[in-house]
């Protein structure tokens, strides 16, 4: 069964941005060589020979047309495009506000111009959280965004840090979305020489499925029950080790935390994109989740195919394919739920009704060339 799709977890390195990351000399950053671009983004990446110093980076990260190719051949109808970890962590924080700024502004700006088929998350400046509530507000005056995407690790204290009760606040007063995403990982130290694998498998996983258990039993989402967190990656462990997390919460004897609900109670309240990636997590996350709650992901451009630039855009990505594979598991009427009517709801949005790929005249906004 051929079902319109709605891409909540899918990226661009904005033109902006990618001007930054070439401008650098040090992580994160886009280095040049006879072999085209890579991108270096991860924590001790340059140095692990087993990851060959980061990953090859084509238009597929930061041009508009390459977005909606990759859309048109997936059978995508709307994505909300969500800039990349590690998003603006590195900048100055006396830089950071007006760089958040300005890069929502652009995907404000590339979202209008998309004929319906882009809506977009955008960044904060967590260096200055003061400043942040401000920017949520600002950002819900723009008619295509849709929320934010922060990092999990925050500013380096966890998202449980009390400097960020302001923008909890805000972005209930607003509707917003908040996009909780890892980058850091942890238990680096327990998986050498194993390239991206386990980092991003079990890494990035644990330390999303950390950030949100500390949120919830520091009170967040019991002091906000309006906040629209949507926790990527299928949530990580959460699903699944929900119970364990409500025994041990309960029956630890050392703590108090004062809820008068249990974690699961809090998890049910967010809202969880669908990268799980085979049907047994899938099922997990179906038989925990608000069935409304739970949206169709990709994770592009990452986990491309091992094919040439010359060929990617015809090329089928597996991560949509093994996504939709999980989905189709389920009984039609949950398919067509996550697929993109839990979407629409979501988001306020209708389908496109007759979806085009937008040309951009051979250079995207800010001056990224087209291809």
């Amino acid at each position: 069964m051929s079902l319109p799709l709605i891409d909540v977890h899918t990226h661009m390195y904005l033109p902006r941005y990618v001007a930054l990351l070439r401008a650098r000399s040090k992580v994160p950053r886009i280095v040049s060589g006879q072999a085209g671009d890579r991108l270096i983004i991860l924590p001790d990446e340059e140095a692990d020979q087993s990851t060959s110093a980061g990953r090859p980076m084509g238009g597929e990260f930061h041009v508009v047309d390459r977005k909606l190719v990759f859309m048109d051949h997936h059978g995508i109808a709307i994505s909300v495009v969500s800039s990349a970890n590690p998003w603006i962590d590195f900048v100055e924080a006396e830089e950071a506000p007006a760089l958040a700024a300005h890069l929502n502004d652009d995907l404000e700006d590339i979202c209008a111009a998309s004929d319906g088929r882009l809506l977009g998350f955008g960044v904060l400046a967590l260096q200055r959280p003061e400043t942040c509530a401000a920017e949520l507000r600002r950002l819900a005056g723009h008619p295509h965004m849709r929320g934010v995407i922060i990092g999990s690790a925050g500013r380096g204290r966890g998202l449980d840090d009390p400097d960020f009760e302001p923008i909890w606040q805000a972005a209930a007063d607003t509707g917003l979305f908040v996009f909780i995403h890892p980058h850091y990982g942890i238990g680096h130290g327990l998986f050498p020489d194993s390239g991206h694998a386990l980092m991003l498998a079990l890494g990035f996983t644990f330390e999303t499925s950390i950030a949100v258990s500390l949120l919830i039993l520091r009170g967040t989402l019991e002091r906000h029950p309006g906040l629209k967190l949507l926790v990527a990656h299928a949530g990580g462990t959460l699903p699944y080790l929900a119970g364990r997390l409500d025994s041990c919460v309960k029956n630890d004897i050392s703590k108090d935390f004062g809820l008068p609900h249990p974690p699961s109670h809090y998890l049910r309240q967010c809202w969880y994109d669908s990268l799980a990636y085979h049907p047994p997590a899938l099922s997990a996350l179906e038989a925990f989740a608000d069935p409304a709650k739970i949206l169709f992901g990709t994770d592009h451009p990452f986990f491309r195919p091992h094919v040439g630039d010359d060929v990617l855009d015809r090329t089928t990505w597996p991560s949509p394919e093994e996504n939709l594979a999980a989905l189709s598991s389920l009984d039609v009427e949950r398919q067509r739920a996550i697929a993109y009517e839990n979407g629409l709801a979501a988001f306020g949005v209708a389908l496109p009704s007759s979806p085009r790929r937008l040309r951009w005249g051979g250079a995207s906004p800010n001056g990224a060339e087209g291809s």
